[in-house]
């Protein structure tokens, strides 16, 4: 499918908030959620066009992350991960990328570039032993990208998930159907053309990854909005107010429309930034203020969210409730270390002395 021109038809958007909330009861995506990403090019965005991928643009694999994250930002999570870890693939592999890794250009990927696991050359290939945690969609995963040291020198490994065990230590209050499990190899020997130096990632690179985190959150703040919009369509009014329904309150229109405002400017931030990434290289100190963009946008979400949670009142965190669930999704991804806005405007105020 061409994801550089579709978007996902609303039917299908419609299952994977219905599984919604499935995901998160059983800490991954159920297989209704994950085949409709799958069959809409949602795990082939950064599979290169070589393997029959898309190799999408940074815009495109925005867009398309924000879309599922609407409806479910758990699996958006995961698709972002994905096209994170066949990017990164890419980049320290180049055209040695061993051929059976795209051999299904859909097949979901996961990773960790922590280099948490240790190499060591031996005759047959690697001996790799490792623990990484936090690796998002590992027990749905076909293959898992992952960091560590050979020789003193960081590496990438491209390991099947049947080789490896999964440790369920994923126990999370938001993005909870991530199933971000412990990956773990124990004295693994891997063939050493599945290992791979790399360095580390050009600036381009890491605002790209920066927004595969960022899109799911911002997709989440709109799912959110439209919880929102439901609620001002219905019957329910302020509560103890003589107000018929929640338009009719000029202070429920103002807190409507300022989080609309915010998630609106969360959603410009990143396609501005997306669009900075494929318009050419993006230098270091470019970088650092993209950063800081992109972490204000997260931080544009919660703040959203939370006034949308001022308007529903207790009955906002039922558990029943979908704004509570779009809630810890966004304050649990909007905190993800590629949107930690203290460590980015300390980047950034680096760079703008560093040219002054």
């Amino acid at each position: 499918m061409d994801v550089t021109s579709d978007t996902i038809p609303q039917d299908q958007l419609r299952i994977l908030l219905d599984n919604a909330e499935k995901t998160e009861r059983q800490d991954r995506p159920t297989a209704d959620s994950l085949e409709v990403v799958r069959r809409h090019g949602g795990f082939a965005l950064r599979t290169p066009e070589r393997f029959g991928g898309a190799w999408a643009d940074a815009g495109t694999v925005t867009r398309r992350l924000a879309e599922v994250g609407r409806y479910c930002p758990s699996t958006a999570w995961i698709a972002g991960t994905c096209a994170t870890g066949k990017t990164f693939v890419e980049e320290a592999f180049r055209d040695a990328v061993p051929p059976d890794v795209h051999a299904d250009p859909d097949a979901l990927a996961c990773g960790s570039g922590r280099p948490d696991g240790i190499g060591t050359p031996e005759p047959g290939g690697i001996r790799i032993n490792g623990r990484w945690p936090y690796v998002s969609g590992c027990e749905d995963a076909v293959w898992a990208l992952l960091g560590l040291i050979v020789d003193g020198t960081f590496s990438i490994a491209v390991i099947p998930l049947a080789d490896l065990s999964v440790e369920r230590t994923w126990h999370s209050a938001g993005m909870r159907g991530t199933g971000s499990q412990t990956v773990v190899a124990q004295d693994l020997l891997v063939p050493a053309e599945r290992v791979s130096p790399a360095g580390p990632p050009t600036p381009s690179a890491k605002v790209f990854y920066g927004l595969t985190v960022l899109a799911p959150v911002v997709g989440a703040a709109r799912g959110a909005l439209d919880v929102v919009h439901a609620l001002f369509a219905s019957d329910r009014k302020p509560f103890m107010t003589a107000y018929a329904r929640m338009g009719d309150s000029p202070a429920a229109r103002h807190w409507l429309a300022e989080a609309t405002l915010l998630v609106d400017r969360a959603e410009r931030t990143m396609l501005a930034a997306a669009q900075e990434v494929d318009a050419g290289d993006v230098s270091a100190a470019g970088r650092a203020r993209l950063e800081m963009d992109l972490s204000y946008a997260a931080r544009d979400c919660r703040a959203a969210v939370e006034l949308m949670l001022d308007l529903h009142g207790p009955s906002g965190f039922a558990t029943g409730n979908a704004l509570q669930r779009y809630w810890r999704d966004i304050a649990v991804g909007g905190r993800h270390p590629h949107l930690r806005t203290y460590i980015a405007t300390e980047d950034h105020g680096r760079a703008l002395v560093a040219e002054s």
